[in-house]
């Protein structure tokens, strides 16, 4: 088995274990998400959401071997069908380090959404559901995008 074989899925139904289980880290994080929006501290649903995130697109890219140093073991050939998908899906956070700043552009995504959040914890009852459900669903779709990302390049490499 050549380095490439073992960090990239070898093949599609690999690919979709690797999608299922990255689609269950992400619900476990939107969970943790939802308990952050109930806390009345302003800014601390979101501070918590871009450190979750800097964990969470990392360990989705490592599970379908798609970090920069993953990358980078890959023979080139790989490599460069790998840069060359990368670039067809238009994928921002797939291949690259995750950062503050690139989580924050992340967030920035949904951002409509966070404003709304942080308005509707100070509801009382109704209003903490609604930030609640809004966390969660803003983290859902963010780490849902990204698999669907990383899921779109793995898979193209392994068509080639």
């Amino acid at each position: 088995m050549s380095r490439s074989a073992a960090l990239l899925p070898g093949t599609e139904e690999e690919l979709d274990r690797v999608r299922k289980a990255c689609r269950s880290m992400v619900r476990r994080r939107a969970a943790t998400s939802g308990g952050l929006a109930l806390v009345p501290l302003p800014g601390i649903d979101v501070a918590g959401d871009v450190a979750m995130l800097m964990e969470l697109i990392p360990a989705i890219n490592r599970k379908f071997g798609l970090t920069p140093d993953q990358i980078e073991q890959l023979d080139t050939g790989r490599r460069v069908m790998v840069y060359a998908m990368l670039k067809k899906v238009g994928a921002d956070l797939v291949g690259r380090a995750i950062t503050k700043k690139l989580a924050l552009a992340a967030l920035k995504k949904v951002s409509a959404r966070l404003a709304t959040r942080q308005v509707l914890k100070y509801v009382p009852f109704a209003g903490q559901a609604a930030a609640v459900a809004l966390s969660v669903t803003a983290m859902i779709y963010l780490g849902n995008s990204h698999i669907d990302a990383c899921y779109e390049v793995a898979k193209g490499v392994i068509r080639k």
